[in-house]
């Protein structure tokens, strides 16, 4: 387009007016830009500086607290001179007690009946839960089951002052190179939780050259394990004890599989102890660091971006994860809180402590099946349902056992060895109803070296007694990635 000709207002603007005139607008121009500007540029440059701040905040490491690693938690003071022999045990359920149980159970009162139409929504069904009850009082086999569970080589010594019971299983390793592991269980569970597995871990495969000698532990104060009297007793500390345990059998190096309580102390003892932790498998992966935390709530703002779609629902939208913890975590924050009275409750009525772990248990087998009078229950076996009662109930650990959930939020060396990255090779499983899921990109926050991580489209919390072949295939593939690891960092 041709500029206008000599005559017009364009030209005689061009007459008229100097370069000074040009140069002055110019700088008014920018001036009042620059006004304009000025508080965008230090929100922007201050939402920087918080967030550089925050990352570098989040982001930083602890010392590691000075722990006793010999710490007593029997009664008393420490003698001077300790009991550290291993003794054979051997699994019996008495008549006295299976006597008694059956009393209790015979003299309950009646049930109140579920509201019209719901079936788990408002927690155990009654309906249900009498037909468990009959059944633990009428066809149980209590002598065969404890004969079941024999089958293994059962040990008790002391650690640190409290009795600690276990099973060793060596396999049958012709050719094999036996790698020691440790099986740790959680709430309200034992090493019996381990029964279907064991065997499956022992067996020689022929696509693999190595085999495991397992040890299957019941954590203090759960299973035929003692528990304490002296307060402190969290996941850190059981984690030594743990690892006391393993060198007291001649294991100055191993593996360890772990869930639930017994995941969160296997994750303090690949902190505190990374040289003698060769790998750990999780079917409970979690990183309670801050940053992780951070992470979970920011990504729910870019979850198109960075969660697999196949994965999203597990992670967001929040108010989904937020509506099934709030509805589901009410037994935490009573445990956490006041685990003495909720152990007082129900310490002398099996049909009450039946009720109450059976009810947890069957939402975390399988949270989607609330609409069913079992509520998720029918996804385990019933005799390892009645198993898991039976030795809490025989050995009187309800109120040892919630304990340890006001111990793990009651010290702060918990919090400390939580923010505290480990290198441990590390090999994550997550199950379709675990409590909690978080993706690789989370998790590496804790465990820097995951080297394997497996994500199935079913499957609970219980992975052991639900879906023990899937569990066992993926501790065996995960191990050959640890040794991989461990040969690229010789």
């Amino acid at each position: 387009m041709p500029l206008p000709e000599h005559g017009s207002l364009f030209s005689l603007f061009m007459k008229y007016c100097s370069m000074d005139f040009f140069v002055k607008v110019l700088l008014h121009m920018g001036f009042l830009l620059n006004n304009m500007l000025k508080p965008f540029t230090i929100i922007a440059v201050a939402a920087v500086g918080i967030g550089v701040g925050t990352n570098y905040y989040l982001q930083r490491v602890p010392d590691m607290p000075k722990l006793d690693l010999n710490r007593w938690w029997g009664d008393g003071n420490r003698p001077n001179q300790e009991d550290e022999s291993i003794r054979p045990f051997k699994i019996t359920f008495n008549d006295t007690m299976i006597d008694d149980l059956k009393m209790r159970l015979r003299n309950r009162r009646p049930y109140t009946r579920p509201l019209e139409g719901m079936q788990s929504e408002y927690g155990m069904n009654t309906i249900y839960l009498e037909k468990l009850l009959k059944y633990w009082q009428d066809e149980y086999d209590f002598k065969g089951r404890a004969d079941l569970l024999n089958r293994y080589p059962h040990y008790k010594t002391r650690v640190q002052g409290l009795d600690i019971h276990y099973m060793r299983v060596k396999p049958e390793a012709k050719g094999k190179q036996v790698l020691p592991i440790l099986l740790m269980h959680g709430w309200p569970s034992s090493s019996k939780e381990f029964d279907k597995i064991i065997p499956m871990l022992t067996t020689p495969r022929d696509e693999y050259d190595f085999v495991f000698e397992v040890v299957a532990v019941d954590l203090p104060g759960f299973g035929f394990s003692e528990g304490t009297n002296k307060p402190g007793l969290n996941p850190v500390q059981i984690g030594i004890i743990m690892r006391n345990l393993m060198r007291r059998l001649g294991f100055n190096k191993f593996y360890i599989q772990a869930g639930d309580w017994g995941s969160q102390t296997a994750t303090h003892m690949c902190t505190m102890f990374p040289d003698e932790i060769l790998g750990f498998h999780t079917n409970m992966p979690l990183s309670s660091r801050p940053i992780s935390n951070v992470k979970y709530l920011v990504g729910s703002l870019f979850s198109s971006f960075i969660v697999e779609s196949k994965h999203k629902h597990r992670m967001y939208p929040l108010k989904d994860l937020m509506r099934y913890l709030v509805r589901e975590s009410g037994y935490f924050h009573l445990q956490a809180t006041k685990p003495d009275t909720i152990g007082a409750a129900i310490a002398d009525t099996p049909a009450g402590m039946a009720a109450y772990i059976f009810e947890k248990i069957g939402i975390c087998t399988n949270r989607k099946q609330l609409h069913t009078q079992h509520g998720g229950l029918e996804n385990i076996d019933l005799n390892d349902l009645l198993d898991t009662a039976t030795i809490l109930w025989a050995n009187e650990r309800i109120t040892t056992s919630v304990r340890l959930y006001a111990e793990a939020f009651a010290w702060p060396e918990v919090l400390i060895i939580q923010d505290i990255p480990t290198k441990v090779p590390t090999a994550a499983i997550n199950f379709l109803h675990e409590v909690v899921y978080q993706p690789d990109w989370i998790l590496r926050d804790k465990f820097t070296n995951l080297v394997h991580s497996t994500t199935l489209d079913f499957g609970g919390h219980f992975a052991a007694m639900q879906t023990p072949k899937e569990l066992v295939d993926d501790i065996f593939k995960s191990t050959v990635e640890f040794l991989k690891f461990h040969a690229r960092n010789k």
